[in-house]
C-alpha cells in the first residue's frame, strides 16, 4: 500500500515511506528472560542482536531529511 499511497499524495507534496522493524531492545522484549532474548537475538543473521532503538530513531531521521526518499518499505530488521 505504501507506492500507490505515495503516488496519490504526490500532488499534495507528501512523501509516504514505510519502515518494516526487526526485533528491536523495547520495554516487552526487556521483559522476558534473558535467555529468550538471547534465543530472540541469534534469529537476525547480522548482526545477530537485538537492534537498538538508536537505529531506528536513524532511520526515521535519515526517512525525514531525504527528499528523494517516498513509497518505500524499508525493512530493518538484520535480514530476518
Amino acid at each position: 500500500m505504501t507506492l500507490p499511497i505515495a503516488r496519490e499524495l504526490a500532488r499534495h507534496g507528501i512523501r509516504v515511506n514505510t519502515v518494516a522493524p526487526g526485533l528491536f531492545k523495547t520495554p516487552l522484549l526487556a521483559s522476558l528472560p534473558e535467555a529468550a532474548q538471547e534465543a530472540l537475538a541469534k534469529q537476525v543473521p547480522f548482526p545477530s542482536r537485538l537492534g537498538d532503538p538508536d537505529e531506528y530513531a536513524h532511520m526515521i531521521q535519515h526517512i525525514c531529511e531525504n527528499q528523494m526518499l517516498n513509497g518505500e518499505v524499508i525493512r530493518l530488521d538484520g535480514a530476518i
